[in-house]
């Protein structure tokens, strides 16, 4: 016996004031790591995109110059309002955090040889570090499920960490050859969903 179909969640369409108040809460409380937290605000809680709509925009801004959040809260917001969009999350992304790095320069040139200053900044890099793990994971798990793309990641990681090569050389090559591949083999690598009478008869 078959089981039902769990429903799938609606797409929520954001308006402008939305994606401003989405990346001005994300600009607050992201510290030393936004990809993290973006992933969760964007997919997890207000369910702007999916899991694989968010790794394919994601891609795409670390290919373009510039911050990998800035650029992606200027490509979702123009993917939704267009130009008021793309504003809308830029600036909601750097109101709050461009306020407090000015201060905090201010305060850090007069405390910078204290200890405990030292000790403060190793600590959050420690954090920031294990956020980036955890997106990272986040980023890879859905690309187990097709052998081509996963092979891609694993070719340009070897590249990048383990051989020194700089990261535009890399993309120039493996961007056109990560597009041929995929298009040529993805689907037939892809893992493909079990069917119903495939489960009543493993049952």
């Amino acid at each position: 016996m078959s089981t039902p179909d769990l429903p799938v969640p609606e797409r929520a369409v954001p308006s402008t004031r939305e994606i401003f108040l989405g990346f001005l809460g994300l600009g607050m409380t992201a510290f030393g790591g936004a990809l993290p937290l973006a992933h969760r605000m964007i997919v997890e809680r207000r369910r702007w995109l999916t899991d694989p709509e968010f790794v394919e925009l994601l891609g795409l801004c670390q290919f373009l110059p510039g911050g990998n959040i800035i650029n992606l809260s200027v490509a979702l917001g123009m993917k939704f309002r267009g130009w008021k969009g793309a504003l809308a999350g830029i600036t909601g992304l750097i109101a709050v955090p461009s306020m407090v790095v000015i201060l905090l320069g201010m305060i850090y040139q007069h405390f910078q040889h204290d200890p405990n200053v030292k000790h403060l900044f190793a600590g959050l890099a420690a954090a920031a570090a294990g956020l980036l793990i955890q997106m990272a994971v986040k980023i890879a798990l859905p690309l187990r499920k097709n052998l081509v793309l996963a092979g891609v990641a694993v070719v340009c990681f070897i590249a990048i960490a383990l051989l020194r090569i700089p990261l535009l050389w890399v993309m120039l090559v493996m961007t056109p050859v990560s597009v041929v591949l995929t298009a040529r083999y993805g689907s037939r690598f892809a893992a493909k969903p079990q069917t119903a009478g495939k489960k009543e008869g493993a049952q």
